[in-house]
């Protein structure tokens, strides 16, 4: 498999993960906006990982760009990660019908630490397919906000068994977090490229 099929692949597949995510979302019974009330922690749920969607998606496209080599432990980390986000919308669902409580936000937590970890074997992968002093691995070094995030996940699902309210709020700061751009690869490829 090319890499231009991973990326489309996996790219079709985040596509219908967002697509289940606002199915998920019910109109209100009424035609009130006080209708809407109830709606609020569902819709702010799906905002969440509606972003956590993005920037996967947005950081997977960036280290395929840098990507020269695909082998089949590369596909098979790839789809390592695709399952753990696949897993979105129902802890999405769950998390947002019951906001504040500590299961669904515990459950939403472990998704999005297994998708982490998946992201970073999937790093590690890649980077061990592609040849010795690649592009992609002097971009990617040791990875350290991928792991101070990862560790912050960890924060907020401790904190979930406490207080879910404080957990979901650590789940925000890992959104806000990678909401900066992370310009690691295109500052590398613009090296290798000069």
């Amino acid at each position: 498999m090319t890499k231009g099929r991973l990326e489309a692949f996996s790219d079709a597949v985040i596509a219908i993960i967002m697509t289940i995510m606002v199915l998920e979302l019910r109109p209100p019974e009424g035609t009130e906006l006080a209708d809407l009330q109830p709606l609020v922690p569902s819709f702010l749920a799906y905002v969440l990982s509606f972003a956590f969607l993005g920037i996967y998606w947005n950081n997977h496209h960036h280290l395929l760009q840098a990507t020269k080599r695909v082998n089949g432990a590369v596909l098979w980390a790839n789809l390592n990660l695709l399952l753990w986000l696949s897993l979105l919308p129902f802890a999405t669902g769950w998390l947002g019908e019951n906001h504040s409580a500590t299961t669904p936000a515990v459950a939403y937590g472990f998704v999005l630490l297994l998708a982490g970890v998946a992201y970073f074997i999937l790093e590690k992968t890649i980077v061990a397919a592609q040849e010795e002093g690649s592009v992609i691995a002097d971009a990617i070094g040791d990875d350290r906000k991928g792991r101070i995030t990862l560790v912050v996940i960890i924060l907020g699902i401790i904190a979930s068994f406490f207080n879910a309210f404080v957990g979901e709020a650590l789940y925000l700061v890992v959104a806000i977090i990678w909401l900066v751009p992370d310009r690691r690869i295109e500052r590398a490829l613009d090296r290798d490229n000069a």
